[in-house]
């Protein structure tokens, strides 16, 4: 009996290979590899969660990919390894930048797959559960993760917009003004720091106004948001001797933190990347010209000299 249901499933592989496109065949094997790749890499990311709702999620998540793997493996009919680079890579990604952004960045890169289901299930009819999986019930797991780090997302926003913002600008009014790397980077270090806890300030007061759980928490998020930002900015000023080059790399250095901020958040929040990437360097680099005019304007008409 065993013996026979063993040729049936066998037959029924057979079929399926002739069904299938060789195009579409070679897919559905490495969409199989990346299906036993996340499961594993799921299962040890959950081995590292405490939270017990945050850990039971991303359990259910890894048992999801490898019910797809058995599934696509009745298929192909082959037995596949997980891929451990691809593993380690993701894993530490996730413990460096959160729970949320690795598997949805792992997810994102498995969209394509989902393609390749649609075409395979109008020739087999088989993948349906796949598809409603890839497409909405994990999308549902990841959305129910609670991270610290998204909660106060907000906050963190605000400490970073507003130290490009005002300190790129400031900087590049002290460069045409005052002309000598050192005094740029310590007048612009006075001013970021003295302006981190301003604004440190303004968030804790704003968030208890409307009655926020933490706001303490929230004006550290923003505080050391600033405080950061402020340092990768001044940093060439204080290895490089020309104002100007320092000035040019400040902003380079502006626009890879809004860069990677934004990619950041676009896949943790699933926000729009290039909106608000050209809408934030476009605010930065905009008050950031306007502020070198300034400069211009006080070198040459009240004639500082230092």
């Amino acid at each position: 009996m065993q013996m026979k249901n063993q040729r049936m499933k066998q037959r029924k592989r057979e079929k399926m290979k002739v069904e299938i496109s060789q195009s579409n065949y070679d897919e559905i094997l490495k969409d199989q590899q990346d299906e036993i790749t996340a499961h594993h890499l799921y299962t040890k990311v959950a081995g590292t969660i405490k939270d017990d709702h945050n850990r039971k999620i991303v359990e259910q998540v890894a048992q999801d990919e490898k019910a797809h793997y058995m599934k696509l493996k009745e298929i192909t009919g082959k037995e596949l390894k997980p891929e451990k680079i691809k593993i380690e890579w993701h894993y530490w990604l996730t413990r460096i930048l959160g729970l949320t952004f690795g598997i949805k960045l792992l997810e994102k890169s498995e969209s394509k797959a989902i393609e390749t289901y649609k075409t395979l299930n109008a020739e087999l009819a088989y993948l349906d559960d796949i598809i409603e999986d890839e497409e909405r019930h994990e999308d549902e797991l990841i959305a129910m993760i609670d991270e610290e780090r998204l909660n106060y997302m907000g906050s963190v926003v605000l400490g970073l917009n507003d130290a490009l913002v005002e300190l790129t600008g400031a900087l590049a009014g002290y460069t045409f003004a005052f002309q000598n790397t050192k005094l740029i980077a310590i007048t612009g270090l006075i001013t970021g720091i003295s302006a981190s806890f301003s604004m440190a300030a303004s968030e804790y007061l704003a968030t208890k106004q409307e009655g926020g759980d933490d706001a303490l928490k929230s004006s550290i998020y923003t505080g050391m948001a600033y405080v950061f930002t402020v340092l990768f900015l001044i940093l060439p000023f204080l290895l490089l001797s020309n104002p100007f080059v320092s000035l040019g790399v400040t902003l380079v250095v502006a626009v890879l933190i809004i860069f990677i901020f934004n990619y950041y958040i676009s896949v943790a929040k699933d926000y729009n990347f290039k909106k608000r990437f050209f809408e934030m360097a476009t605010i930065s680099l905009g008050v950031a010209a306007i502020s070198f005019a300034i400069g211009v304007l006080i070198n040459r008409y009240i004639g500082i000299d230092i």
